[in-house]
């Protein structure tokens, strides 16, 4: 197998750990640990590996699903990982996937992927490592998705349409409406739809996730983005019972069980606590996006209006590309922004504003006296 190198991920390992400031980064400021119990007891694995069937079957409920839908992953990057390799392999026998079993209802056969871009890199560089894929690109300014290009790509052969909602890099919450209509194509197709919904809770009024609404959906997420947990790397992938099984007996050959201390704080992040959380950081979410819109405005510079902590920045003028500006900036000023080479828009850069207060107010001075 074949995969392109993560630019965005290379860039931040050049650049994040001599920086001052990561304005960069997509989440929520980080929650300190004390805030909870961090004594699971003994340090084994995770018993069954794809989660406590109890806590399983309580989050999976949120989605009306049972817990045979549902498996806990170390973070959504591994439960997008899972799902691609479960839905899409050329090698597998027709109408079964990796694992043997048959599709549920004719869906998922074949190994071609439908991704609406731009996007999170690892969203359309693992389907291209183990099928093809056909890219349906948003249009600047606005990034509306035009669910007749997502109709044009798709094909019998078209295994899974992949949505990012709220978009990664634009901020871009698509409608239900528009939503409901992919999922139409999809099935149209025999196709899954899959969605990545990780800054889904950052939104003031949340849809419901895919998993919910379609029984073609397929929804990963985890306490990354919207809790501000990334270091339990505790995550989650719902969908149709044959691709959880699928995507678990992948999973015996990669990280074998989620994070037991993950599991332990998803717990009580998911209890009592957790609307505190979710309040808290939409309050901070809303106030930095404030804060940035302004500084937007001093220098003339354009962004859709987003939802969650990522903007998708127009390039100052004076500058060649991204990549110009975001060096210029970190290497001048210390402080790392995200290249819009790396979501193919070189007119671009990503400015991320879920980090603590101050130092956005520090990163923002810092960009102002640069520009």
């Amino acid at each position: 197998m074949q995969i392109e190198p993560f630019g965005l991920e290379r860039w931040f390992d050049r650049y994040e750990h001599d920086a001052d400031i990561m304005l960069a980064e997509s989440g929520i400021r980080s929650l300190a640990s004390d805030r909870f119990d961090t004594d699971p007891g003994e340090l084994g694995y995770v018993i069954p590996t794809d989660g406590d069937p109890d806590f399983r079957a309580e989050v999976a409920q949120r989605y009306d699903r049972s817990a045979s839908e549902i498996c806990f992953t170390c973070g959504t990057q591994e439960a997008n990982f899972l799902a691609f390799l479960a839905l899409l392999d050329e090698r597998a026998p027709d109408g079964e996937n990796e694992a043997g079993e048959e599709p549920v209802d004719g869906f998922g056969e074949g190994d071609h992927a439908v991704v609406v871009t731009p996007t999170y890199q690892a969203l359309y560089a693992v389907p291209e490592a183990l099928g093809s894929v056909t890219r349906v690109p948003l249009e600047a300014p606005n990034w509306e998705l035009d669910v007749d290009d997502v109709a044009e790509a798709a094909t019998d052969e078209t295994a899974v349409v992949v949505l990012n909602n709220p978009n990664n890099p634009t901020g871009r919450y698509h409608p239900p409406a528009v939503v409901d209509a992919v999922a139409e194509v999809a099935a149209d197709h025999g196709a899954y739809l899959l969605c990545d919904e990780v800054y889904r809770l950052l939104a003031e009024e949340p849809q419901d996730p895919v998993a919910k609404r379609y029984d073609h959906g397929i929804s990963t997420t985890s306490l990354t983005k919207a809790y501000g947990l990334a270091g339990t790397r505790f995550g989650w992938l719902v969908g149709p019972e044959p691709v959880v099984e699928a995507a678990v007996r992948w999973k015996d050959y990669t990280t074998i069980s989620p994070s037991i201390f993950g599991q332990h704080v998803a717990k009580q992040a998911l209890g009592d606590d957790e609307a505190d959380i979710l309040n808290a950081n939409r309050a901070l979410a809303a106030d930095h996006r404030d804060r940035v819109r302004r500084f937007l405005d001093e220098h003339d510079l354009a962004w859709y209006d987003p939802v969650g902590v990522n903007g998708f920045v127009t390039v100052p003028d004076g500058f060649e590309n991204g990549i110009d500006f975001c060096r210029t900036v970190v290497e001048e000023e210390r402080v790392v922004l995200a290249p819009g080479e790396y979501f193919d828009h070189p007119e671009y850069f990503r400015i991320g504003f879920g980090l603590p207060t101050e130092e956005l107010i520090e990163g923002l001075a810092r960009v102002s006296r640069l520009l």
